[in-house]
């Protein structure tokens, strides 16, 4: 099914999520060129699926309408979008009103920041993280959460739609990066509870699997308990598909953007430090349910 309306998408960031939120915009026949870092990856993309492969963010722009990106972090997606090259940041080379979709899981405070130096450049900026894994990327059953402008966000809404299940716009520029922080601040919270929990009760003698079974019939019922205990904790698999270094990251996100509110959080700073330690132990790269480990060794 094609639901292109002519518009040329420019994806950069084909990592464990990227790669198959393009994948559908490809399948729903939008017209695509993608870019990341590793060439053979790009290359690879263009050879399973048909899309254009750029040997640069300023080459992926050029005649562009909307750019999405999916990369680790907003700094990466400051300097990818205003980089410096010959012919000037690379935004420069996307033609004049692009729209700009950050699914990154970005700073609030600097997504506005550079909302702002966009706009003088004649582009808008629509933040648009997700959340679902690497399991709802795949079958295009995500929820976007969407910050920015109204009538620029319900422009590129078939775009989202065609990676996202869910398309909820939560409010102005920053607000969709900041509520996935906070989304993953509480999902951070849940699976450290449901880990702790269940090793609690199979210290007592029962069965852990059996533990997260009274969970889930229960009121402690969660997405961890649901989705991450059995599968990736008690089986030891721990393949989640997302990092120990991105969760702390986000938790960090989180903690920063209370304080400035001027709010106190204490449970999100416990949370900061106790992931800050797991990453430090395990490295970035291990996968977030690997926090389990840290419970273990308590």
């Amino acid at each position: 099914m094609s639901e292109s309306d002519g518009r040329k998408i420019a994806f950069v960031g084909l990592g464990n999520m990227g790669f198959p939120m393009a994948r559908n915009l490809v399948r729903r026949g939008f017209d695509l060129t993608v870019f990341d870092e590793r060439r053979e990856v790009s290359e690879r993309f263009r050879d399973a699926h048909g899309a254009g492969a750029a040997a640069s963010p300023s080459e992926a722009f050029r005649g562009s309408d909307v750019i999405v990106l999916m990369l680790p972090n907003g700094n990466i997606v400051q300097d990818v979008l205003l980089a410096s090259g010959d012919a000037g940041a690379a935004i420069e080379s996307a033609n004049r009103g692009c729209v700009v979709i950050d699914m990154s899981s970005s700073d609030p405070l600097g997504t506005r920041n550079l909302s702002a130096m966009l706009r003088e450049r004649g582009a808008h900026l629509i933040d648009a993280p997700v959340s679902g894994g690497v399991a709802k990327a795949v079958n295009g059953q995500l929820t976007a959460m969407v910050g920015g402008d109204v009538e620029v966000a319900k422009g590129v809404e078939p775009i989202l739609q065609a990676m996202a299940s869910t398309v909820l716009h939560v409010g102005p520029s920053g607000a969709g990066h900041a509520i996935k922080a906070l989304n993953n601040y509480v999902s951070a919270a849940g699976l450290l509870a449901a880990c702790e929990a269940v090793r609690t009760a199979r210290e007592f003698g029962i069965d852990g699997e059996l533990a997260v079974q009274v969970l889930n019939a229960s009121t402690g019922r969660n997405n961890s308990t649901e989705n991450k205990i059995s599968q990736h904790v008690l089986s030891e698999a721990f393949k989640s598909g997302f990092s120990m270094g991105l969760m702390s990251k986000d938790l960090a996100t989180a903690s920063r953007l209370s304080r400035e509110l001027n709010l106190h959080l204490p449970l999100a700073d416990s949370l900061v430090g106790t992931w800050e330690k797991a990453a430090a132990s395990f490295g970035p790269d291990a996968d977030h349910t690997e926090i389990a480990r840290m419970v273990i060794r308590s």
